[in-house]
């Protein structure tokens, strides 16, 4: 499984940076991929809405309505119907993408296991919603679609098979076609929300909406789809003849060829083996999490930065236990803390300058690596830099392998999160020897932790609490962040190198 993910995740990297050339990070889809899927969902809500007005559910009418629609008001209903059709691919297409990348990626087990786990029922929920919209369309397609849905129904024990002949004989009444169309339009997409709300909800700082540039683009691309290659019907439903030609949405409808080729009870034995073994990935094997944040409550006044700062919403702000006069305090809950560091990072008490001849305690802290011992590296660091131009590189343990860009003017911390780094650490470094701060991470917008290096980045631009303080020359500190490509690695290498020989020899 580790050959796996590593193999996937070297694609994926050179996808995306192939991708960062053309859209640049910020614009970059693979990582608006959960916002864009909510952007199409927009669009096939929107668009569907106007298709229903001239809808007609009844068996009879079905059909003649949707022609209406595609060529007699084609100007506006047909192009709606076909981006109806078209975002509804788009979303699909955006969910198994974001699968793929989030396994490849390794950021699904451990702590994130359980938005892996809803998103898999998510998945096929979107599936069936498609299947029920083609099914209403009421031509040569959705009559396959039935048969084969009645063949796989007529499998179960529990279904009975006076129902399925119905299906078989041609005789669905105007009842059952409106219980689909509700389904299709109410019921299904009720649940919809609820299984997304649940997918999303052990997640903080969400941001729902793609940035306005990358949904332009994506909309109009639907559009101009719609209008080139509008979506149409097969022929109407002929009773007692199968259809011979179909043009399949191998997105939504990929269940029924294996249905024809294999049967029902092998189409439901692969469809459930596959659910299971999505289910159960998280823990083929588990992964195994660093111990949570733990506070301490002797350096907390009770700000709550760090439950603000958190990006899984492990951090909540509930009553002081401790009888001092601040109002509040910390509490983790370790079932969603993933150990990034991030809370420290944010904490005003990690500020290297306090304690300076004792051990230094933070508010919050990472067990297995503290802020102490993160003053103490950098210190020993600082200690073994010689010649000009020293420079303290902070590498992220998720982005690039700093490990050996350490040289003779060159010292390397590594941090869990790039995050996880108090402003006020940088401050100290260049108080106490070196003449630049350099920090790295993963590539922006793609931050392994979510939003890590967001905070860190508005730290040190003094737009976030805690702040770098002003006097600190900002000419002496940079930021650069790629992934662990070899190309990007060796591009590091070279900002890193023209960041030195900018430096001047600090006083």
């Amino acid at each position: 499984m580790d050959a796996l993910r590593k193999a996937g995740n070297n694609v994926i990297l050179y996808l995306e940076f192939l991708l960062n050339k053309g859209f640049e990070n910020r614009l970059n889809p693979f990582y608006h991929l959960g916002s864009l899927t909510f952007f199409f969902f927009w669009i096939v809500l929107i668009s569907g809405i106007y298709v229903f007005i001239f809808f007609e559910t009844n068996v009879a009418g079905a059909y003649p309505s949707v022609e209406y629609i595609t060529h007699e008001q084609w100007w506006l209903a047909g192009i709606m119907r076909s981006l109806h059709r078209y975002a509804s691919d788009a979303a699909v297409i955006s969910i198994f993408i974001h699968m793929f990348r989030e396994l490849f990626r390794d950021r699904y087990r451990g702590v994130r296991w359980f938005s892996w786990f809803t998103g898999v029922p998510t998945l096929w929920l979107v599936v069936v919603l498609g299947i029920t919209g083609y099914w209403l369309v009421w031509d040569q397609l959705a009559q396959y679609v039935a048969l084969a849905t009645a063949e796989m129904m007529d499998w179960i024990p529990l279904i009975p098979s006076a129902m399925v002949f119905n299906f078989l004989d041609g005789q669905i009444t105007d009842r059952f076609f409106t219980l689909m169309a509700f389904l299709h339009l109410l019921g299904l997409p009720i649940a919809l929300v609820f299984l997304l709300w649940t997918h999303v909800s052990r997640i903080s700082q969400i941001d729902f909406n793609p940035p306005r540039a990358l949904a332009t683009g994506a909309f109009l691309t639907l559009l101009a789809l719609s209008i080139l290659k509008p979506a149409v019907s097969h022929a109407p439903v002929q009773a007692g003849h199968a259809p011979v030609v179909l043009h399949l949405d191998w997105f939504y409808l990929n269940i029924y060829p294996l249905v024809d080729v294999l049967g029902p009870g092998w189409a439901w034995s692969i469809a459930t083996g596959v659910t299971v073994l999505l289910m159960m990935l998280p823990w083929l094997p588990s992964k195994k999490e660093k111990p949570c944040a733990e506070v301490e409550l002797t350096q907390c006044h009770g700000c709550g930065q760090c439950a603000k700062d958190c990006p899984y919403g492990s951090i909540t702000m509930q009553p002081r236990s401790d009888g001092k006069k601040f109002p509040f305090e910390p509490t983790v809950n370790p079932t969603l803390c993933t150990a990034c560091g991030i809370c420290s990072g944010s904490c005003v008490s990690s500020s290297p300058f306090r304690m300076a001849n004792t051990t230094l305690k933070s508010g919050i802290e990472m067990p297995w690596f503290t802020v102490d011992s993160l003053r103490e590296e950098v210190k020993t660091k600082l200690a073994a830099l010689t010649g000009e131009n020293r420079v303290i590189l902070f590498g992220c343990e998720h982005g690039a392998d700093v490990t050996t860009m350490g040289a003779s003017g060159v010292a390397v911390v590594n941090l869990p999160c790039s995050g996880m780094l108090p402003p006020s650490m940088v401050d100290y470094v260049l108080k106490n020897g070196a003449d630049g701060v350099f920090i790295t991470g993963c590539r922006n917008g793609d931050c392994y932790h979510r939003i890590g290096n967001t905070w860190t980045e508005q730290r040190l631009a003094g737009e976030r609490e805690p702040k770098l303080l002003k006097r600190v020359e900002k000419s002496r500190v940079t930021e650069f962040r790629v992934s662990n490509s070899s190309g990007e690695r060796a591009e590091l290498a070279r900002r890193l190198e023209a960041f030195r020989r900018s430096l001047q020899p600090s006083a």
